[in-house]
C-alpha cells in the first residue's frame, strides 16, 4: 500500500501588510532553492503592493506557518514578442509551495484564488513563463488551461512562455 500524506488544511488570503517581510523572505528562499546557480536580486518590498498587483498567501491552519504564496502583476510588456495590448493582461509571478506541502492541491488552490481575483478585476488574459528544468511546472500550468506560446531553445533561462484566456466565470 502506498504511503499517503495526511490531509493538510490551509487558508488562502491576500498577503496583509503585516506579513510582507515574512512573505518576501519565503519567496526569496524559494527562488534561491529553484535557481541555485543564478544570482537573483531580491524582490523589492514594493512588489507586493504595487498598483494592480495581487498576492496571496497560504497558511497551515494548525501551525499558522506560511506554506505558499503566489501573485500577479499587470503585464509590463517586457517581452517584445508578446503584444498583449488588446486586452487587460496580468503576469502570474512567484507561485511557490513549501516542499513539505506539495502534491496536495495547494498550488492549484493558490492559482484559483488569483484567477478569481483577476476575473473580478476584468482581466482577460494571464501570461507566465516557467523553465523546463522545474520538474512538473509546464504540466501544472497546462492542467490549469495555459497553453505554450513559445519555448526558448537558447540562452541560460530557456523560458517556456504560456498564456491563458481567463474569460468570464463559467
Amino acid at each position: 500500500m502506498p504511503h499517503r500524506k495526511p490531509p493538510t488544511k490551509w487558508t488562502i488570503q491576500p498577503i496583509p501588510p503585516t506579513s510582507h517581510t515574512e512573505a518576501l523572505t519565503f519567496i526569496q528562499n524559494a527562488r534561491k532553492s529553484m535557481f541555485p546557480n543564478h544570482p537573483l536580486r531580491p524582490d523589492p518590498p514594493s512588489l507586493l503592493s504595487s498598483p494592480g498587483a495581487h498576492f496571496v498567501e497560504a497558511r497551515d491552519t494548525h501551525t499558522n506557518a506560511l506554506i505558499g504564496a503566489a501573485g500577479f502583476t499587470p503585464y509590463n510588456h517586457r517581452f517584445a514578442q508578446f503584444c498583449f495590448r488588446d486586452a487587460p493582461t496580468v503576469e502570474i509571478v512567484r507561485l511557490y509551495v513549501d516542499p513539505a506541502y506539495r502534491r496536495r492541491g495547494l498550488g492549484g488552490a493558490l492559482f484559483e484564488a488569483l484567477r478569481a481575483e483577476a476575473r473580478a478585476r476584468g482581466v482577460a488574459r494571464a501570461y507566465l513563463h516557467t523553465h523546463p528544468w522545474l520538474e512538473g511546472a509546464v504540466g501544472f500550468w497546462e492542467k490549469r488551461g495555459f497553453g505554450v506560446v513559445e519555448r526558448e531553445v537558447e540562452g541560460v533561462w530557456r523560458a517556456v512562455h504560456m498564456v491563458l484566456e481567463i474569460g468570464a466565470e463559467e
